[in-house]
């Protein structure tokens, strides 16, 4: 775990492209900025009950969270059946899993086929909060860009 966000720390502004990055071809007269935001305000909306924790390995994949991302957690958000989560049970580490909720039990699934999901059996004590945001670091290796 990285650590809580601070309360009232100092903004931090970063330019917002006035228009949305489109996931097909560009449009030319997409090309001005629009305002500032600072991400700290953007991401952490309840910034007492707010930590963030730093991704270990790859069984996220499938929902794009890759090893080394940022987690932003608020412990003050009531977890729901499907929600991207971070739960801690039996001393275990914090785990990072979708959540789904049974009558006696409750699975914690990967997003890679390559990690089995863990079922947790009623009466095991587990702390369940809701992941709000990740962010992620941008790196080139070999030539490419990838999320980190």
């Amino acid at each position: 775990m990285i650590g809580a966000a601070a309360i009232d720390g100092p903004a931090h502004f970063v330019h917002l492209a006035g228009a949305r990055a489109r996931l097909g071809f560009p449009s030319p007269a997409d090309d001005f900025m629009d305002e500032a935001v600072d991400l700290h305000r953007l991401l952490v909306r309840n910034p007492a009950a707010t930590f963030l924790y730093r991704a270990d390995g790859w069984s996220m994949l499938g929902v794009g969270i890759s090893d080394g991302d940022i987690l932003v957690v608020d412990r003050s958000v009531q977890p729901q059946p499907g929600d991207l989560v971070i739960a801690i049970w039996d001393g275990n580490q914090p785990t990072c899993k979708v959540l789904q909720l049974f009558e006696h039990h409750l699975k914690l699934h990967s997003a890679n086929p390559e990690f089995p999901p863990i079922v947790l059996e009623q009466g095991t004590e587990v702390e369940v909060f809701a992941v709000v945001g990740v962010a992620r670091q941008i790196q080139r290796r070999r030539g490419h860009v990838r999320a980190r």
